[in-house]
């Protein structure tokens, strides 16, 4: 364990299931060491296109087949029941990302809300793009609703909204979820391990090595 408390630049889209499969994992393996983790809520559309990454519908079908082969694989080996194809998926995430960063900027503590939201997609089948859902949701963890989706619609957050992707280009992320320690980017729910390693080894951050 560090004696100085590290930071982790989490960087994540609601929409992803592969931010949901990772969250719980992330955080435990941050509290084992002690680092701090800065919420950091992207559209993840826009950063995929920035890297040349294209949105699922307009994947070669192969890789979309290997998608859903991997989400099996990956519900099996967490023991993770969700739903691969949920009944309100594809989603516009923005105001519930919105609601996290407006969430965030009040001093509220947006840990007990994130799993309400991943399971309310994922497990729940829940319509996290309708206001009153969100609401709801954020009342059931004990944060203002109401308050927070009226937040969520000022020009200050949709500044932040967007300085959240420019952050997340300037780190090179292309692809969510991915946790940013030192300057070195882990891309995956299955870059965790990895991470781990990291943080438990105190190690120097790893850069790209060009070639000569």
């Amino acid at each position: 364990m560090s004696a100085t408390p590290r930071n982790i630049d989490y960087f994540f889209s609601i929409v992803s299931p592969w931010t949901f499969l990772g969250h719980a994992r992330f955080m435990a393996a941050a509290a084992r060491h002690d680092a701090q983790v800065r919420f950091i809520p992207v559209e993840l559309g826009s950063v995929f296109a920035e890297s040349g990454g294209l949105p699922l519908a307009r994947r070669a079908p192969q890789r979309q087949r290997y998608r859903l082969l991997e989400l099996q694989r990956w519900r099996v080996k967490l023991g993770v029941d969700f739903h691969i194809h949920p009944a309100h998926w594809p989603l516009n995430g923005a105001l519930a990302d919105k609601v996290l960063i407006a969430a965030l900027a009040r001093g509220h503590n947006i840990e007990p809300l994130l799993p309400l939201i991943f399971s309310g997609i994922w497990q729940k089948q829940q319509n996290l793009a309708d206001p009153q859902v969100i609401a709801a949701v954020c009342d059931a963890a004990g944060l203002p609703g109401a308050d927070l989706l009226a937040a969520a619609e000022t020009a200050e957050v949709d500044a932040a909204y967007l300085a959240n992707r420019e952050q997340a280009l300037a780190a090179d992320v292309f692809g969510a979820p991915a946790y940013v320690l030192d300057g070195e980017v882990f891309w995956g729910q299955d870059r965790i391990e990895l991470l781990d390693d990291a943080l438990a080894s105190g190690r120097a951050p790893f850069h790209p090595v060009e070639r000569a």
